[in-house]
């Protein structure tokens, strides 16, 4: 099995379910990028900055040939078409595409930190890589302990009735 990238994907700007899709179709599109599984979609307090829209957020796992400053570049790419602006640290955003896992590597370069230094105290990000590292017992263990010790407070709610059509 090639190493599982694992990604997360939010919004609160607009329509959050469609800008989840297009970072999902410029993902899949990508010929360096496979698409390996979506996590369902859920509802999540801000983070940081409360004064403004809930997000909607993903979790996505990849495979990809790129090297992680390279795939770095590609998200960055992907956020810029649609529209992302960085005004304000945690604010309200079209679309954030974040690295959190790489396998079980530890990166750091000078734009890239390998796993993402907060993913560990976010439920958003948690929960729904929870949802689809189901057959990957490194990372879904992982998730399990900092699940169980995580102080996170803020809620987080699983949205049946959004389905995401990316092909």
């Amino acid at each position: 099995m090639a190493e599982r990238i694992y990604l997360s994907i939010g919004s609160n700007i607009g329509d959050r379910a469609a800008r989840l899709n297009d970072a999902l179709r410029e993902l899949n599109a990508n010929e360096h990028i496979t698409v390996v599984r979506v996590s369902p979609v859920y509802e999540t307090q801000p983070w940081g900055l409360l004064d403004q829209e809930n997000f909607y957020n993903i979790a996505v796992a990849i495979t990809t040939d790129l090297d992680p400053e390279a795939l770095l570049t590609v998200l960055h790419e992907i956020e810029r078409g649609l529209h992302r602006i960085r005004h304000e640290h945690w604010g309200p955003r079209t679309i954030d595409l974040d690295i959190i896992y790489w396998g079980l590597q530890t990166i750091h370069t000078r734009d890239l930190e390998i796993p993402h230094p907060r993913a560990s105290e976010r439920n958003f990000v948690l929960r729904p890589i929870k949802d689809i590292a189901i057959d990957d017992p490194d990372i879904s263990n992982l998730v399990d302990r900092f699940l169980a010790t995580g102080g996170d407070e803020s809620w987080i709610k699983k949205l049946g009735e959004v389905t995401l059509h990316y092909d």
